[in-house]
């Protein structure tokens, strides 16, 4: 059966139709792949797959990292351990099955706090709240490459600091000592701006605001840059926000994009399994 590609912005997003994920071809799987590297975020709805599915589809673009240390450690669901639960639904004692519960995750990147972060994300739907809940997907190439080039010269050679004491949704890891001092957080240093190792483009690549640090300037200095940054990146023309459905599965490049989720009702429920491939490389600054 023939592979469709169809963008949903000009920006960033495709969503791929005509394939099962469960029973897909080598030719499919290829135009899938050339869609992800082409948009940085795919789609494919109306999937019905389990776990191993997920799995299966996922291994093959390259081994996969273990789930993130979150505010309740790693969980994954019995069996599974390369699988990671996002979810605010509680089980029989009252704990949670899974992490960031029903608040706003803020824009950021992936594990963007490893020296080798994850090349890219899949999430899949499997409880959906009946509002709220939407992923937001920001194009960091087609940022870039719309930089005023006041605030390139700003940036262009100096590095970010990656922060890894808080998570997205702005709980603090799991064993990590809480601070609010760039210096002193654990995380890394990456290229503000780097080329992506397969389309040799040039992407912004931030992580997420809190306790982030544009190397060489003072702290002040820095917060002004990182708020002309954000304000450039976050622009609508730079956006796709995708609302879900049950069975979707959504890929992203973490290179590339970040993403923010909206919050929902805490009555409702809401349970994703994700995934993430293993990065291939340190992230390599862009040189002209």
């Amino acid at each position: 059966m023939s592979v469709t590609v169809r963008p949903v912005t000009e920006s960033v997003g495709a969503e791929i139709l005509g394939v099962d994920l469960r029973n897909f071809s080598d030719e499919q799987f290829a135009a899938i792949e050339r869609a992800w590297y082409a948009h940085s975020m795919i789609l494919l709805r109306g999937q019905q797959l389990s776990d191993d599915h997920l799995l299966a589809f996922s291994r093959r673009f390259g081994e996969l990292d273990p789930p993130p240390n979150q505010e309740r450690g790693r969980i994954s669901p019995p069996g599974y351990p390369d699988i990671y639960v996002v979810s605010n639904v509680l089980d029989a004692k009252g704990d949670p099955i899974g992490a960031l519960g029903d608040g706003e995750a803020v824009w950021h990147t992936d594990m963007s706090y490893l020296d080798v972060p994850p090349d890219a994300s899949m999430l899949y739907s499997l409880e959906i709240p009946p509002t709220g809940g939407n992923t937001w997907f920001t194009s960091m190439q087609a940022a870039c490459d719309a930089l005023p080039a006041a605030l390139r010269a700003k940036i262009e050679g100096r590095r970010v600091k990656h922060d890894g004491t808080y998570n997205s949704g702005g709980y603090l890891r799991k064993g990590v000592t809480p601070t609010d001092d760039p210096m002193v957080a654990p995380g890394a240093w990456h290229p503000a701006i780097l080329r992506h190792p397969v389309n040799g483009r040039a992407t912004l690549y931030l992580g997420r605001r809190r306790n982030s640090f544009v190397e060489g300037y003072t702290k002040e200095e820095s917060d002004a840059v990182l708020e002309e940054l954000w304000a450039h990146v976050t622009q609508p023309r730079f956006i796709y926000q995708h609302v879900w459905k049950l069975g979707d599965l959504v890929m992203w490049d973490n290179r590339s994009t970040m993403h923010r989720r909206d919050p929902f009702d805490k009555s409702a429920r809401r349970i994703m399994h994700r995934t993430q491939i293993k990065g291939t490389t340190k992230p390599i600054a862009f040189a002209a």
